[in-house]
C-alpha cells in the first residue's frame, strides 16, 4: 500500500467538465493499478475568475482557461509541460490543434497545458421552432434581427460573454481587439460593433443578461420560447439524443458583410500539472493519456467531453453521436480569435465586460464605453511589468 499514488484534481462544474475527467481517471487507474485520481469541481465563474496559482497549491491536476497562461508563465505555479513530454507527442498535439487551441497554453516560449477541450461561441438552433414560426436559419445580422423581433432570440448576457461577443462584432468587423498596448480597439470599431451589439441586445429577454451559456442552452431546451442563439460557446452535450429534453442543432455563425461569417473568440480548456506536485511523473502522464488521440475521440468523448484534439472533430462515429456538432462548427474554431494572455489581462477580462453589459442593458454613448474599456486596458498592461 505504501507504493499507492494518489493524485487530486480540480475541473469545472458541467457534464462537459467533471464527467469525463472522472472517466478518464478511471480507466487510467486500470491501467496503472498504483494511482487513484479524484477530481473535484468548481462553477464555471470560478473556473474562469479563481487563481490557479492557489489552485495549484491544493491540487496535483488542473483543467484551466488559456487566458492564465501568461500568470502561469510568470509564477511558475504549473509545470511547462514541453521539458517532459515527447518531441513526437507534442508536435502530434500542434499538428492536430483545432484553430489556435494548442498556441493557446504556449506562452514565453513553453508549453503551460494540453488542449484537452476545444470550444467557441457558434450558432445553435430549435429546428423545429424556426420551422413552427416560419423562419429559416439566420444568414445574416438583418435575418437574425428579424428573427429577434418575434421574441425568437438569446445569447449569453452575464459579463464575461458579452466581454467575449464584443471582440466578436470587432473581429468580424476587420479589426483584432487588444493588438496595441495603449487602446483596446479603434474608435470607428469599436462604436461600430457597440452600436449592432446593442441594436440586437434591445431585442432579447433581460433574462438573458443573467446567463450563461449553459443557462441558454437550458432555457432553449425546456421551454420552447427560444428557436435560436447567435453565438455562445458551443456545448456538444445539447445536441447528442437524451441529454436534455430537446435536441439542439448547432452551426457556423451569421454573417455581416454576405461572404465572411462572424469571427467568435476561442474558449476552451487545457490539463496542467501543479509545479508543487510530489507525483509529477505519473501526473504527466496521465495528462498525456488525456489528450492522445485513442481517449480524444472515445472515452473523453463518450462520457460527456468536447475533445481538442482535430482527429475527434473530423471522427465520423464521434459526428454521428453529435448530430454532427463537430463538422457543422469546426470552421468557427479554426478562424477564431486568441484573446490575450499576458499577466495582467485576467484583471481586463474581470472587469471590462460589466462596462459593456450596462451599456447593453441601458444605452449609453458609445465613445464614453470606450473611453472606460480603454482606461482599464491601459491599467491591465502595466500589471504585467510589476
Amino acid at each position: 500500500m505504501s507504493d499507492k499514488i494518489s493524485l487530486k484534481g480540480i475541473t469545472w462544474n458541467h457534464s462537459r467538465g467533471f464527467v469525463p475527467m472522472v472517466a478518464t481517471a478511471q480507466r487510467f487507474s486500470e491501467l496503472n493499478p498504483q494511482v487513484e485520481i479524484t477530481w473535484e469541481k468548481r462553477s464555471l465563474q470560478q473556473f474562469a475568475d479563481f487563481s490557479i496559482q492557489e489552485l495549484a497549491q491544493r491540487f496535483d491536476l488542473l483543467v484551466i482557461d488559456h487566458p492564465w497562461a501568461g500568470f502561469a508563465a510568470k509564477t511558475q505555479s504549473i509545470l511547462p509541460l514541453d521539458t517532459y513530454l515527447s518531441k513526437a507527442y507534442l508536435a502530434d498535439q500542434k499538428e492536430n490543434t483545432v484553430g489556435h487551441s494548442y498556441e493557446s497554453y504556449a506562452y514565453d516560449g513553453h508549453q503551460w497545458a494540453l488542449p484537452i477541450d476545444a470550444a467557441t461561441p457558434v450558432a445553435s438552433s430549435r429546428p423545429d421552432l424556426l420551422e413552427n414560426h416560419g423562419f429559416a436559419l439566420p444568414q445574416t445580422f438583418e435575418d437574425l434581427l428579424n428573427l429577434a423581433d418575434k421574441g425568437l432570440v438569446a445569447f449569453a448576457g452575464i459579463p464575461i460573454d458579452v466581454l467575449m461577443n464584443f471582440y466578436t462584432f470587432c473581429c468580424s468587423l476587420g479589426e483584432d481587439p487588444c493588438q496595441r498596448e495603449d487602446l483596446i480597439v479603434s474608435q470607428e470599431t469599436g462604436v461600430a460593433a457597440l452600436k449592432m451589439y446593442r441594436e440586437l441586445a434591445s431585442k432579447i429577454h433581460p433574462d438573458n443578461f443573467k446567463r450563461n451559456p449553459i443557462q441558454v442552452y437550458e432555457a432553449m431546451t425546456l421551454s420552447d420560447d427560444i428557436a435560436y442563439c447567435p453565438f455562445a460557446y458551443g456545448y456538444s452535450n445539447y445536441s447528442r439524443s437524451g441529454y436534455a429534453r430537446k435536441l439542439l442543432h448547432f452551426h457556423d455563425m451569421i454573417t455581416l458583410d454576405g461572404s465572411h461569417n462572424l469571427r467568435s473568440t476561442l474558449g476552451g480548456t487545457g490539463l496542467a500539472v501543479s509545479s508543487s506536485s510530489e507525483h509529477i511523473d505519473m501526473a504527466v502522464k496521465y495528462a498525456e493519456y488525456v489528450a492522445s488521440t485513442s481517449c480524444q475521440q472515445t472515452v473523453f468523448f463518450e462520457n460527456g467531453g468536447q475533445p481538442g484534439h482535430l482527429s475527434a472533430w473530423t471522427d465520423t462515429e464521434v459526428n454521428r453521436k453529435s448530430s454532427n456538432f463537430f463538422s457543422n462548427t469546426l470552421p468557427a474554431l479554426q478562424r477564431a480569435f486568441l484573446r490575450p494572455r499576458y499577466h495582467g489581462h485576467m484583471f481586463f477580462q474581470d472587469h471590462a465586460g460589466d462596462i459593456v453589459r450596462d451599456y447593453l442593458m441601458n444605452g449609453g454613448d458609445e465613445l464614453q464605453v470606450l473611453e472606460k474599456m480603454n482606461k482599464l486596458y491601459v491599467e491591465s498592461r502595466s500589471l504585467q511589468l510589476s
